[in-house]
């Protein structure tokens, strides 16, 4: 199986464009993959799902009956079950553990109450972003999580950071939920949302937090074509500038 590294070149073939790298963090459901999926498309740039990485394992944990907080036995897991991306033939973009396909399971209620926990190890971070680092080397890369701007890519170009209140995130993922058939209860979504920015913002490592020079964006009642549109344009002039 390809790499993480190679396998996640899934813009290859397009026209290059003048490479700058874009972060874009943000709490649960604030809008930052879908944004940064369609951004990554109309620029020809590679999007990288950091999220998804740490999703997936957390997933590889429970799945494997590993504990959530056992560092060395994720890491192992990781070395077996390496992660890569890829696309599906309508261009969807997909997510491995070795071979396996994990794009919808990481997305359920369990892994989702349960990724703050993996997401907070630091040997797991040490392990994820310095692949993260590595894909980004290729340059013209979008990234999106919770500490892109501040330890992933400091020295991205432009960072985005965005909020948005917890009723209308709940709102968004209970929609997604749905959508995807994952039984959701709006109250009890609303409230894994509030307690899931506490434990982000207040863990030791890597707290979820803009860069001292992030451009904050409330995306409150803004759709998700408005906040491109915010995005693209910052990310426009700097390339034309470049």
């Amino acid at each position: 199986m390809p790499t993480l590294a190679t396998k996640s070149k899934l813009t290859e073939g397009r026209a290059d464009m003048t490479q700058i790298k874009i972060a874009i963090d943000g709490p649960a459901s604030s809008g930052k993959s879908t944004v940064a999926k369609i951004i990554a498309q109309n620029l020809g740039y590679t999007y990288l799902d950091t999220g998804a990485m740490y999703r997936s394992a957390t997933y590889l944990a429970l799945k494997n009956g590993v504990s959530v907080t056992d560092e060395e036995g994720i890491i192992q897991l990781l070395k077996q079950y390496p992660i890569s991306f890829g696309r599906s033939e309508s261009g969807e973009q997909l997510v491995f553990v070795g071979d396996v396909d994990v794009t919808l399971p990481i997305r359920d209620n369990e892994v989702t109450n349960n990724v703050s926990a993996v997401s907070a190890l630091p040997k797991v971070r040490e392990t994820l972003v310095a692949l993260q680092q590595k894909i980004a080397k290729q340059g013209s890369i979008i990234m999106d999580g919770r500490d892109i701007g501040t330890v992933v890519l400091p020295d991205a170009e432009l960072k985005i950071f965005l909020i948005a209140s917890v009723e209308e995130r709940a709102e968004r993922r209970y929609k997604e939920n749905i959508a995807k058939g994952i039984e959701t209860d709006f109250e009890s979504l609303k409230e894994e949302i509030a307690a899931r920015d506490y434990k982000d913002s207040n863990r030791s490592v890597s707290p979820l937090k803009p860069a001292a020079d992030a451009i904050t964006f409330d995306t409150t009642g803004i759709d998700i074509q408005g906040v491109v549109d915010f995005i693209q344009e910052k990310a426009k002039k700097m390339i034309d500038k470049a």
